[in-house]
């Protein structure tokens, strides 16, 4: 039994009284462990990666999407990560195409092509994923693409985009990606990892726009470093356009918690792309 006092939080257990306790604090430790609470959201601590799971371990499935699955996990379950940056390889299933029009394994219940996604740390997360197919992994593991807003305020904190030492520092000067949450010193204020460069991050919202054309944020803000803004163009060929945040592992300008692009197709992929989840 829980009863709610102003401010607090009273949890009576058998008719005991174990905690008066802030509401705050008590909401805090609600989000799953893969996930870091960002005011009223729980971001996913790390950019996620696409796994292949036996729909019949349904054990592993209730973990995954729980929140709860490691690596451990997973690799014991018999799961098979799709396509890990930069290699891509394997790929998607067929049942789980680039469209994002999966269709069930015959007699899963709750229907599900087996895909799903997940934040772990000790891998590279996955890419050459389209925005269809991304918005659908994070559904299928009872999340939804991270928002414009959901991922500013997460980034908040994250080194903009600050220098690559090669071991702690973000990863934005490098030949390829790292493993999720192996650079100690790219992590938010809230505690996300990978905000900044890695790979690039798919956002939920779409924009009409036009390609090819980039500033930066000081330019376009204001205030910031170099950061690219690929946000806007000439008008002379709009194509509706998903945002992605935080740039990649190539080149500290195109990096950043103030990084913007919307200047490619949600049907289009890139082995430098990811996304990342919330509930």
């Amino acid at each position: 039994m829980r009863r709610r006092e102003r401010g607090t939080l009273t949890v009576l257990v058998a008719g005991l009284l174990l905690a008066a306790v802030p509401a705050s604090a008590w909401r805090l430790i609600r989000c799953a462990p893969d996930s870091v609470k960002v005011g009223n959201v729980c971001v996913d601590r790390y950019e996620d990666s696409v796994w292949q799971i036996p729909l019949e371990n349904t054990l592993l499935l209730r973990l995954v999407r729980a929140g709860k699955a490691t690596l451990a996990d997973l690799t014991a379950g018999g799961a098979t990560q799709l396509s890990p940056s930069p290699s891509c390889s394997p790929g998607y299933p067929a049942n789980f195409p680039q469209s994002g029009q999966w269709t069930p394994v015959l007699g899963s219940n709750p229907p599900s092509p087996g895909v799903f996604a997940v934040s772990i740390p000790g891998v590279f997360p996955s890419a050459c994923i389209t925005w269809f197919a991304a918005a659908q992994a994070c559904r299928l593991s009872d999340k939804r693409l991270i928002t414009n807003l959901e991922w500013q305020d997460a980034a908040a904190g994250t080194p903009d985009p600050g220098t690559d030492d090669g071991t702690t520092d973000c990863d934005v000067n490098s030949p390829g990606p790292v493993s999720a949450g192996s650079r100690s010193k790219c992590k938010s204020s809230w505690g996300a990892f990978d905000m900044v460069g890695n790979l690039d991050e798919w956002l939920a919202e779409w924009v009409n726009n036009s390609e090819g054309f980039c500033t930066d944020s000081t330019t376009a803000f204001g205030f910031g470093t170099s950061d690219f803004v690929c946000f806007s163009g000439d008008g002379s060929s709009h194509i509706p356009a998903p945002l992605r945040r935080g740039g990649f592992w190539f080149g500290p300008l195109g990096s950043g918690v103030f990084a913007h692009g919307s200047n490619v197709k949600p049907s289009e992929s890139f082995n430098f792309t990811g996304f990342r989840c919330v509930r």
